[in-house]
Parts: C-alpha cells; sequence; structure tokens
C-alpha cells in the first residue's frame, strides 16, 4: 500500500512543480500585470522576454527548467526510502525508470495545464528541458545545441523549440538508454510540437514574429 501512495504522491507532486506559474507570477511581481494580457498571451519565457525584458525572462527560463529536473529527482528520492518497497512483483531497479518516466510527462502536462491558471499554461519546452537533464544530460546537450543553431539561423523561437524536440527524440535513440526514458522523449517531444499547432501555421504562412518583433497576438 505504501508503494502505490508513494507512486501517488510522486505524480501528483510533479504535476504540481510543473504547474508553478512562473512567467505569470513574474508578470504580477515585477509590474503588478497579468503577462496573459500581454504580448502573446503566454506565460512562457518568450512573452515574458518581450513583455518584462531579458533578466525576467533568463529567470523563468532557469526556474522553469529547475522545476521540471526537481521533479524528477524529488521522484527518484521517493524510492530511495526504505518504507517504498515495490510488491514482490515488481523490481526496484526496473520501475524506478518508469516512474521517472511518468513523472516526467506529469511534469509536462503541469506546466501546460496548470491548475492555478485554469488549466491554461505554456508549452513545456523549459521544463522539458530539465526533464531531460535530470535523466540524461547528454540528450539534453544536443537538444540545447540545436535549438541554438536553429535560432541563429533563423531567430524563430518556435522554430528552434520545436528543433530541439526533434533533436532530443533523435539523440535518445542513438545512445544507450531505458526504453521507459524512451518512451518519455517521444511522447514528451511529439506533445510539444502539438503545441506550436498556432506556431506552425503561422510558420507555413510566413508571419511567425522572429526574436525581438512584436507578435500577431500582440498586434491584434
Amino acid at each position: 500500500m505504501v508503494f502505490w501512495i508513494a507512486n501517488a504522491l510522486g505524480l501528483t507532486a510533479a504535476y504540481l512543480f510543473g504547474s508553478v506559474p512562473t512567467g505569470y507570477l513574474a508578470g504580477k511581481l515585477l509590474k503588478g500585470i497579468d503577462i496573459r494580457e500581454h504580448g502573446s498571451h503566454s506565460i512562457g519565457a518568450t512573452n515574458v522576454l518581450r513583455t518584462l525584458g531579458k533578466w525576467p525572462a533568463l529567470a523563468v527560463l532557469l526556474v522553469d527548467v529547475l522545476k521540471g529536473a526537481a521533479a524528477i529527482v524529488f521522484v527518484r528520492w521517493l524510492y530511495t526510502l526504505p518504507s517504498v518497497t515495490p510488491p514482490a512483483m515488481l523490481d526496484q531497479q526496473t520501475w524506478a525508470p518508469w516512474a521517472a518516466c511518468l513523472a516526467g510527462l506529469a511534469v509536462l502536462l503541469g506546466h501546460s495545464r496548470p491548475i492555478w491558471l485554469n488549466f491554461a499554461g505554456g508549452k513545456s519546452i523549459a521544463a522539458g528541458l530539465g526533464v531531460l537533464l535530470a535523466i540524461s544530460w547528454p540528450v539534453a546537450l544536443g537538444a540545447l545545441t540545436a535549438f541554438g543553431v536553429a535560432l541563429a539561423i533563423s531567430r524563430i523561437v518556435s522554430l528552434g523549440s520545436m528543433t530541439a524536440a526533434l533533436a532530443a527524440i533523435i539523440l535518445i535513440f542513438s545512445l544507450e538508454q531505458p526504453l521507459p526514458y524512451r518512451l518519455l522523449v517521444v511522447a514528451g517531444g511529439i506533445y510539444v510540437i502539438a503545441r506550436h499547432r498556432a506556431n506552425i501555421r503561422r510558420l507555413l504562412t510566413w508571419t511567425e514574429p522572429r526574436l525581438g518583433q512584436s507578435s500577431p497576438e500582440s498586434k491584434a
């Protein structure tokens, strides 16, 4: 019973880690505004950059990355407790990667669907990077490099984010990683790209703003 309670606790904690609306809180604390009413109406670091400036955006980015990593670290720690012993049918070493996989998905869901903001949040890029850092730092580094290259060439954040998601999927299969981690990265990458549906439509019509430009939503 304790084992299953710990599983539920780990997933709930991971979701709550992810659901901390960092960008929204930055807007409220720094300027007393609801950042969802400005720029692209997103609570992500890109809109924070447009609305509040580079240092608040950097702080939001770092916190979002940390909360993704923290959720995985917390779940791993949970399974080291002597009282959290899996049933005889499960092996602790085998179950731990699956627990991390579920926690990673819960973090992404929390970031994009935070309970505190009526389930309307960001695109889970920064939180996803934190999850990658916690499960496989080489994959995270590769994805971050892909993001940087795509951003340097195109100056389009959304294109860099989707490129990073695709790079993570490719890299996780090129390295020796447990099956749960591979499934997590594939599911997470597809989810992140799906969250960029509006950006994809603008990319196809050449209307997606470049870094430093106003978003179509803010112009409207």
